[in-house]
């Protein structure tokens, strides 16, 4: 897959927001680290925030639409519900960055941002409170978001308690959200 100039720079910005924290960072920062002057970031960009705003926006859109590709394609409920952890644990163990910078950063967003955010962020808890519904039907919508959203917690503490190889982090992460959604 052929990475775009544009996705360079938000997948560099990250990683500097991550690292240094959104304040810590400059235009110029990101342009040098993407071997690029800062003022042509201006040609992808409006400023700073906007690309913090796109990071998170366009992670929550690739989160929602993967998952729902990736339980589409399941022919069961089970099969399912293993696409989405597989695809959550996937997508956490590969984007550190982000996840960190949801989470220390999420006040830097303007109020359009964060509203754009947290209604794709809603749409994938849906999409995991239904799955989860339809394995444990005597979960009523609040209880299985309760699950859902402690399993994120779960799956998204990664950059914080990785300290083994990815794959036997993968293993263990989902054998322990299994278990938390269907217990």
């Amino acid at each position: 897959m052929t990475t775009t100039r544009r996705e360079q720079i938000l997948d560099t910005a990250a990683t500097l927001f991550a690292e240094r924290g959104f304040h810590g960072v400059s235009m110029h920062d990101i342009g040098g680290a993407c071997g690029i002057s800062g003022p042509a970031l201006y040609k992808h960009f409006a400023g700073k925030d906007d690309i913090l705003t796109q990071s998170l926006t366009s992670i929550s859109e690739r989160l929602l639409d993967e998952g729902r590709s990736r339980s589409d394609a399941a022919a069961t409920a089970d099969a399912a519900l293993d696409a989405l952890v597989d695809w959550h644990i996937e997508f956490a163990l590969a984007h550190r960055a982000l996840i960190v910078i949801q989470e220390r950063e999420w006040a830097n967003l303007g109020a359009a941002g964060r509203q754009a955010v947290r209604t794709l962020q809603l749409a994938y808890i849906d999409l995991w409170v239904g799955t989860v519904r339809h394995l444990r039907g005597d979960l009523d919508a609040a209880e299985a978001r309760a699950a859902v959203q402690a399993t994120f917690g779960l799956i998204n503490s990664t950059p914080h308690s990785a300290r083994i190889s990815e794959t036997a982090m993968a293993s263990r992460l989902a054998t322990m959200a299994r278990a938390a959604l269907l217990a």
